[in-house]
């Protein structure tokens, strides 16, 4: 997984609640730390998995109450005082480190089922940690934001096609491959052709359904974590608009965004109303 998935975390934004800077900050580089242990450098595949393992046992030494490792010692010190302050889910970090493990091994992915299910470990935790910073418990709150962080992995899949392949890495489906007339070989050697465009446009189309059904929950959220939302939102859903603009080329051009993009995120989050199309409402991948 590309650590930009975590460039849209809120980590002590002027619009992260204050009292909560500290918790957010620390889940943040917990998370980009074994990101980065999983996906980075050029540390062989045995060398990274023995680096999480020793990860995972600093994050339980943490959680008990014993000394992890002064290995990480700058991520755990804050984690351990996040979590015992705001009793953070053990659960949802452990998902967090299944995924980071995963990435060492899996390159492909047979099905959107089994990708969401990667989804569901290594970006859904980070949604629901923040809304039990929140105090938001709900469960149509949990399903909007597991919504709203699978869409911006995807997205964040579907942005970086162009480094992904090159590193033999292929998100998109091979049954959506498939359907599209798509070879793994032309998706990895980056084939630019009407059903490579085809493919990308599919699957771009669905996370983006997948964001603005969940996207009411930023009227759910608290006074500044709510407009933080908002922003992360409108962030995601700009840069499927440039993947649209570059006709679905993300297979060669990687989209991002640019200053002057900025004012535009800004403009829609501040009108986004509190509805959401008709058509989505009881639309599940």
């Amino acid at each position: 997984m590309s650590i930009n998935h975590y460039e849209n975390f809120p980590v002590a934004s002027v619009l992260c609640p204050p009292a909560l800077r500290p918790a957010v900050a620390a889940i943040y580089w917990y998370a980009r730390t074994a990101d980065d242990l999983a996906d980075e450098g050029d540390a062989a595949p045995a060398q990274r998995l023995e680096a999480l393992s020793a990860y995972r046992e600093d994050l339980h030494a943490t959680v008990t109450g014993a000394a992890p490792s002064s290995r990480w010692q700058h991520v755990f010190n804050p984690l351990k005082i996040a979590i015992e302050r705001h009793s953070l889910p053990l659960a949802l970090l452990e998902d967090l480190l299944s995924a980071f493990e995963q990435d060492v091994h899996q390159n492909t992915y047979a099905d959107r089922t089994e990708l969401l299910a990667y989804c569901r470990r290594s970006a859904n935790p980070v949604g629901r940690l923040l809304l039990h910073l929140y105090g938001v418990q709900g469960a149509l709150q949990w399903r909007q934001s597991d919504d709203i962080c699978t869409s911006l992995q995807l997205i964040n899949f579907w942005q970086d096609l162009s480094v992904d392949t090159v590193r033999g890495r292929a998100y998109i489906p091979l049954a959506d491959c498939a359907r599209h007339g798509v070879a793994l070989t032309s998706l990895l050697s980056r084939e630019d052709a009407p059903s490579t465009r085809a493919l990308v446009a599919d699957v771009t189309g669905w996370a983006k359904d997948l964001m603005l059904t969940g996207a009411p929950l930023v009227h759910a959220l608290p006074g500044r974590a709510g407009w933080e939302l908002r922003l992360v939102v409108q962030g995601g859903l700009r840069i499927v608009e440039k993947i649209e603009r570059l006709r679905y080329g993300s297979l060669q051009t990687r989209p991002r965004l640019r200053w002057y993009d900025v004012p535009v995120v800004l403009w829609r989050a501040l009108r986004m109303k509190a509805t959401v199309p008709s058509s989505l409402r009881e639309a599940r991948p």
